[in-house]
């Protein structure tokens, strides 16, 4: 069975759990009322999802605004654990499986110690938030960055600052991107790690290296501990390669359903969130074929 999910927020709702602000408002006055906003958009979001027929959510990283900031004010985990808790338990109950995507700023390879440091304290906000959330199955997606001139250099790096940060290796995962990391080189720092690998389709044409879309998928998915993850998104008209269209073209979704050796999660990435993702919910899905 295919499971199909979309990113941070909901435009038929109106939802969102990416509500922030500037950091020079840092107060637990300012703060407070972001997070819990955040909290009420997630749980709408969730219940509409398994109305609907969704199974995957994506939730913005400013879930809670600057949790990993050195002068963040209060506890957030502590002050925020309790409702964390109770909606992670409507999500399992809704059979909604919770991942995270962190921004390019978060670079464990990068060759600056400040960069490493605030990336891995984004990772660890990031991990514990899901274990608030006790999403077993939670998936922090992670590209692996820059190269900085030195590809094996960086590849050591990131590995190098990871393979310590237990409680982020429980949720992560490494993803291919549309001009540095191709699938084959994500599975080596994947491996490395013992990690699972997200194979983004519209990332891979853009950037397949040797490898095809069906094998790519093959070497990813036994990576994976549970079920394998997947983005999909088609490319915007006319924009920089590797921009999300507002839709999925059904051609793109048709070619990775071919492609696929078993069933899998897919994240829709399009600029429409779930009305994009909608008309694939409701088409019929081919079986998976292991082709291309």
């Amino acid at each position: 069975m295919i499971r199909l999910g979309y990113p941070c927020e909901n435009l038929t709702l109106g939802a969102t759990t990416n509500h922030t602000l500037r950091l020079a408002r840092l107060t637990p006055e300012a703060l407070r009322p972001k997070v819990e906003a955040n909290l009420r958009d997630l749980e709408r979001i969730l219940c509409w999802n398994h109305q609907v027929g969704f199974g995957l959510f994506r939730i913005g990283q400013h879930l809670i605004p600057f949790a990993s900031h050195p002068h963040f004010p209060y506890p957030w985990a502590e002050v925020h654990g309790e409702a964390l808790r109770a909606i992670g338990a409507l999500a399992r109950s809704l059979g909604q499986r919770l991942s995270f995507h962190p921004g390019q700023y978060v670079n464990p390879g990068s060759p600056s110690p400040r960069v490493v440091e605030r990336s891995l304290a984004e990772l660890r906000y990031t991990a514990l938030a899901l274990d608030l959330l006790g999403a077993e199955d939670g998936v922090i997606v992670l590209h692996l960055g820059g190269v900085y001139g030195d590809r094996a250099g960086a590849l050591r790096r990131f590995v190098e600052n990871l393979k310590g940060e237990r409680e982020i290796l429980r949720h992560l995962a490494l993803e291919n991107d549309e001009r540095l990391w191709t699938v084959e080189e994500v599975l080596e720092a994947a491996e490395a790690l013992r990690v699972g690998v997200v194979v983004d389709t519209l990332h891979h044409a853009l950037n397949p290296g040797r490898l095809g879309l069906g094998e790519a998928l093959r070497l990813a998915f036994p990576t994976w501990r549970g079920r394998p993850k997947v983005h999909l998104s088609s490319q915007a008209q006319g924009k920089r390669p590797g921009a999300h269209a507002e839709g999925v073209d059904p051609e793109d979704y048709g070619r990775l359903l071919e492609a696929l050796p078993v069933p899998a999660d897919l994240m829709v990435e399009a600029k429409g969130k779930e009305r994009a993702a909608l008309p694939l919910l409701k088409a019929p899905a081919p079986r998976a074929g292991a082709r291309g």
